[in-house]
Formats: C-alpha cells, structure tokens, sequence
C-alpha cells in the first residue's frame, strides 16, 4: 500500500493479514517476555564537606545527652538537610563546618513549639476568665488567617510545618531557622546580629533590652562572627567607631592590604549593627567599603553594602545615592538581570535622571539593548567615579559580541589597528593578546600596511564565544 503525499506520518490504522483457513492459529507456549531496560546506577560523589558533617551529626547522636531526642529523628532530620541541599545545588555553597547539625536543629524546632503552645495555653486561660460561655475560635465571624492559624491544635500545626519543610525551597527554611533562633533569644526582633549556640553558657538578654552600647576603646579589632549575644566590653562606641574609620581609609591608601581592610570593616559594620545606629556616618562606612570591594572586584562584598545602603537611602540620610543608583545599574547590567533592570527604570525619578553618573549608566544600558558596540566603548572610556570597575566585569563579553558583529559585516579582513580603537584597548599587542585567548591565532594575516584579522576564519570562533559569554555566576548577588 502507498503512502498518500500529504501524509507525513504512519497510516492511520493497522494492516491485519487475512486468513486464508478455517483453522485457529495456535497460540505459543511460552511467548518470550519483553526485555525489561535496565536502570543506570548513577554514583553520586559527595564532597568532602558533607561526609564530614554525616561524620560529626553521629558523633553527635553518640554523645550523652541530657534531652530525648531519638536516634530515628536525627538520622532523617540528617537526610532531610542533605536531601534540600542536593535538590538546590548547593552541596558545595553551604558552609558545612559551621552549619548547625541535626540535633541543634530538632531542638531549636522543639523549644519553638513548646514556646509558642504555653503561650497560647495562657492566652486561652485569660480569655475563658473573661467569658462565662467561651465561643471556639472557628464558630467567629471574620476571623483573620493569622488567628486561625494561632489557634489551631499542635498536632495540625505541627503536621503543617512538616509539610512545610517537605515542599519549602532552602531559602524559606533557612528564613524560618533564623525566625526560630531569634525565638530562642527572647524574641528580640528583626535586627537582633545573634545566633543562638546550645555551647553558649552567656546569659540572654530580656526582650524589653535596648541595643548594646559599647565600652570598648580599641580602634581595630577582628570580625567574628556572633554566635552569643555580645558584651558591651567587646563593642566599640561610635566616638571610637569613627576614629576607626579614618585610620582604615588612611591604610588602605598607605598599604592596600584588602583582607584586612575587609576584615577590620566587617567588624566596624557588625558593630554598628548590634548598636542599632543608622545614621549619616552608618552611610559613611557602607560607601567607603562598597568602593574599596569594587576596586578590588569583590562583588559579593560590595553587593552587600549595596543591599544595605538602598535602605539606608530610604531613610533620607546624607550621603552618595545617585553615584550609587548608577553603580547599581551598571551591576544589574553585569548580572543580565532584566527583572531587576525593569524595577530599577520603574523607581527612577526626573531628579535620578539628571545624575551625571546616572545618565551615563542609562546610557550604557541603552547602547546595549540597541547593540551600538560603537557607542558602549566611547561611554566605557568616559566612565564617572567608579563606574569602569563595574563595566571591567563585563567588558570583555561585549568586546566578544562585537567582534562576532563585526566580522558578520567587514568581508574578508579587518586590521588590528582598527579593533584596537573600536574596542577601547589600550595598544595593538593588547587586542592581538585578546584575539589569541580566545583561539583566533591562526586568523591572522600579515600586510604590508599592517596585521589583518580574517573575518571569515574568525567568524564561527566569536560566534561560539558570544553564545557562552553571558553566563555570570557571583556570590552575593540580589
């Protein structure tokens, strides 16, 4: 039988044979089975970090302990930690060493729950006092989520928050560990620096403390991270915090050591932090770091205070906004965040647009989105303050995706001399040392007028580099 013309795909029925006698066709013995495929074995290679935390959690479950925490609940709390950490790539990003292990977990979840049960074992007590007929939460009219969330038994709310856990992305739990921590130290609010530790023998503060003043009088002191609440001893005041900030700025024109300067304004932050002092000079501290993090390409740092500034900003402290509006752009343009670069150009006013700095980032952005390489170049040489730290980050990929248009458009050869200028290197051997990293050595062709680059040989080798060359993988980032 043919195929008809306009059909593309097999017939729409199945061709049977006739039979051609009366007798029943006999049927096999023993008709082979369908080979069955067999599954893969995928061997998956757990890092170093990881075996040791396994290691540690049982050496935990080993240990004597005064709670009753059973062994079953530490090995799947074990697997679910590990298990939520796979899922979301993130064996090799979370700080195994100082990750809490199972037990810590559990008991912090437990403590939060005992917590939150008396307290509403109380509230119920009281209000029965009041009432001579008690009326059940559900029986009330326009009774918010929030209260029936509040007055449900403990074994549903309990049931809830496992099903929570089971189906949560890590970043939501790891927001509900913190919230639990902070339950744990006496519900200090949003801005508490602690963290709670079963080896900290300290006492805790009272939930009507105010923020920690400081007696400590030395200019330079280490970070470390908090693991208890901080003693007035330990922190310094803001008379001394500012000395602190003059002699940092002066050492790292003096000595450009960058891990200590890191360091030692971690320590001026963190103190500011359990301080709770937001003012001009907290602005003063989180632009001086964010430039020296940028001048050093330290992105995730400077992320960090960028974070921090923007709501610092919002408060209508004194200090850089718009140079640091135009860094933000231009950071945004780095991580080819377009749902960020949306809300960016949505929040801007008349006033952000007139910014020198400002306009010139726009303008970045806009010579991209039009693919005028020609003009992103000029601007890349016109950059303000310390905008050319940022476009360092990306430069190099745009300078690859103009060299794919231009050997799409210049046919059959274009000289070296001429991308030198067009791609803001600083010298011809520069521009041939970047033809070279990136496999276009053997496109070279020698004049006498000068070196040519083939465009038709260096075509495919730029494409291939453009389509791979928008990949950005940062820590810190928004």
């Amino acid at each position: 039988m043919t195929t008809a013309p306009w059909q593309t795909g097999p017939p729409a029925f199945t061709q049977v044979a006739a039979r051609r006698t009366l007798t029943r066709p006999t049927p096999a013995a023993n008709p082979p089975a369908p080979a069955q495929p067999q599954a893969a074995t995928v061997k998956i290679e757990w890092p170093q970090p990881v075996r040791d935390y396994v290691q540690r959690a049982f050496a935990d479950k080993n240990d004597n302990h005064a709670d009753d925490i059973e062994d079953s609940a530490i090995a799947a709390k074990l697997k679910a930690v590990i298990t939520q950490a796979a899922e979301a790539n993130q064996l090799n990003i979370i700080d195994w060493p100082s990750h809490p292990l199972p037990r810590e977990l559990l008991r912090i979840e437990r403590a939060a729950l005992m917590s939150a049960s008396k307290k509403r074992k109380s509230m119920d007590v009281d209000s029965t006092a009041d009432a001579s007929s008690p009326i059940p939460p559900w029986r009330v009219k326009n009774l918010t989520l929030a209260d029936r969330i509040t007055n449900l038994s403990p074994d549903k709310r309990q049931k809830k928050a496992d099903q929570f856990r089971a189906t949560a992305p890590p970043s939501k739990l790891s927001d509900l560990e913190k919230r639990r921590q902070r339950f744990a130290l006496g519900n200090q609010g949003p801005n508490s620096p602690y963290v709670s530790s079963s080896r900290d023998d300290s006492p805790m503060p009272d939930a009507n403390d105010g923020p920690c003043v400081g007696t400590c009088q030395e200019l330079e002191k280490n970070y470390f991270r908090l693991t208890a609440p901080p003693k007035p001893e330990t922190v310094r005041p803001l008379h001394i915090l500012k000395q602190t900030l003059d002699l940092l700025i002066r050492k790292w024109k003096d000595e450009h050591n960058y891990g200590y300067i890191c360091d030692q304004f971690k320590s001026l932050r963190q103190d500011l932090t359990v301080q709770h002092i937001k003012n001009d000079f907290t602005v003063r501290v989180y632009e001086a770091h964010a430039r020296i993090a940028l001048e050093k390409g330290d992105l995730g740092e400077y992320n960090q205070c960028q974070t921090q500034l923007r709501t610092l900003y919002k408060m209508k402290l004194r200090g850089s906004p718009g140079e640091f509006l135009a860094y933000r752009i231009l950071y945004t343009i780095y991580t080819c965040n377009r749902q960020t670069m949306n809300d960016v150009l949505a929040d801007l006013t008349s006033a952000d647009k007139q910014y020198p700095a400002v306009k010139h980032a726009l303008a970045v952005r806009a010579s991209l989105a039009t693919g005028n390489y020609h003009k992103f170049f000029r601007l890349f040489n016109e950059s303000p303050n310390m905008g050319a730290y940022l476009m360092d980050m990306f430069v190099n990929r745009e300078r690859v995706a103009a060299l794919a248009a231009i050997c799409r458009a210049y046919r059959p050869a274009v000289k070296i001399s001429f991308l030198t200028e067009e791609l803001a290197f600083v010298t011809d051997e520069q521009c041939a040392q970047f033809l070279c990293e990136h496999g276009a050595q053997h496109c070279f062709e020698e004049k006498p007028d000068g070196h040519l680059l083939s465009c038709q040989k260096a075509s495919p080798i730029f494409e291939t580099a453009k389509n791979g060359a928008y990949r950005v993988d940062i820590k810190g980032q928004i």
